[in-house]
């Protein structure tokens, strides 16, 4: 079997109950992204988003559970496919569409796109496009932290494609050495654009990738929330305590192609299929409803709030201004422009 099989076979211990208030704000916050991907698939295709666009659609257990575990002061670090993280992070939908539409009320004034989400407010650090970028910039802002005394946590999310970089085994190693305040959160989907893992990488086996630079690591069902929210709260309470860096791997999956340009034919329908039996909201809503902790009446309710809330973000996002002509050269450096 391919490692994304194998995963799928795994047996995971059951996760602990909590109480029925943090569970709705769990659920509601993966159906929000749930919903804001979904439409932002739709508005693609309407020509209304353009450019790259990554959809988080079967992976929001990890950003929901892994952000509702760290403190809001913790510097937040995500890759290209960064919609779910902004938003579980704080940043409002409206911000997030009007950047995806290119508009001047966008996070990143509109200059940044899909890929490129950012709110220094809410310490979320990108949103980057180039693979295994976000490691080294975590690394920096971890380093940044300990060496102003800052007891802060840098959260880097990546995929496992970006641990066959050169940056992660770097930063890794200066993480390592110099006991850093930095956990890296692996978001294994098991297919680096469209490369399985095992014809990418010899050694699958990822938290072994990460002992070998001495640092702890240890792995979880990203498939559910309660899960991941456990694992991560351990990790950085360890990280907080001055114990170095921690690698965390979340077994996940995108149940859509890499990207809206993907045909994505390097995967069987069969597989993708087995893994949406395993759809994290599915599974969330059913251990709810089976604990007695959710009706079908509030989970229509959530899901109402969250079509509302994308509703209201289109239209603002519609409505927003673009940026003049006679500003696109600032914030630039160079000739003319030097501050």
């Amino acid at each position: 079997m391919n490692p994304a099989e194998v995963a799928l076979s795994t047996a995971w211990p059951a996760s602990p109950p909590q109480e029925r208030e943090l569970c709705h704000v769990l659920l509601g916050n993966m159906q929000r992204i749930r919903r804001m991907e979904e439409k932002s698939a739709e508005l693609y295709g309407a020509g209304k988003i353009r450019g790259f666009l990554h959809l988080y659609v079967g992976e929001e257990a990890v950003a929901v559970g892994a952000l509702h575990a760290l403190a809001p002061e913790d510097n937040i670090i995500a890759t290209y496919r960064e919609h779910g993280h902004a938003l579980a992070r704080g940043v409002p939908m409206t911000a997030i569409m009007a950047e995806m539409f290119g508009k001047l009320a966008g996070c990143s004034h509109g200059r940044g796109g899909s890929m490129h989400l950012f709110d220094r407010a809410s310490h979320f650090y990108g949103g980057n496009a180039i693979v295994g970028s976000g490691i080294a910039l975590a690394v920096g802002l971890a380093l940044a932290d300990k060496m102003q005394r800052v007891p802060r946590v840098s959260a880097c999310f990546f995929g496992e494609g970006a641990m066959a970089e050169g940056v992660f085994h770097e930063a890794a190693n200066l993480a390592a050495l110099w006991k850093l305040p930095l956990m890296l959160i692996c978001e294994n989907n098991f297919y680096a654009m469209g490369t399985a893992l095992a014809r990418s990488e010899s050694q699958t086996d990822l938290c072994t990738k990460a002992a070998s630079y001495n640092m702890a690591s240890s792995r979880v069902d990203g498939m559910d929330v309660l899960a991941v929210r456990q694992a991560v709260a351990l990790a950085s309470a360890q990280v907080r305590a001055g114990e170095g860096p921690y690698f965390l791997e979340c077994q996940t999956y995108r149940f859509r192609a890499h990207s809206m340009f993907d045909p994505d034919l390097y995967r069987s329908p069969d597989e993708v299929e087995a893994w949406k039996k395993r759809d994290p909201i599915n599974l969330f809503v059913a251990r709810l409803q089976n604990e007695g902790k959710l009706t079908e009446e509030e989970f229509l309710a959530l899901d109402a709030s969250a079509k509302r809330e994308i509703d209201a973000a289109v239209a603002f996002a519609d409505a927003a201004a673009v940026e003049p002509v006679e500003d696109l050269t600032k914030d630039l450096l160079g000739e003319g422009n030097a501050p």
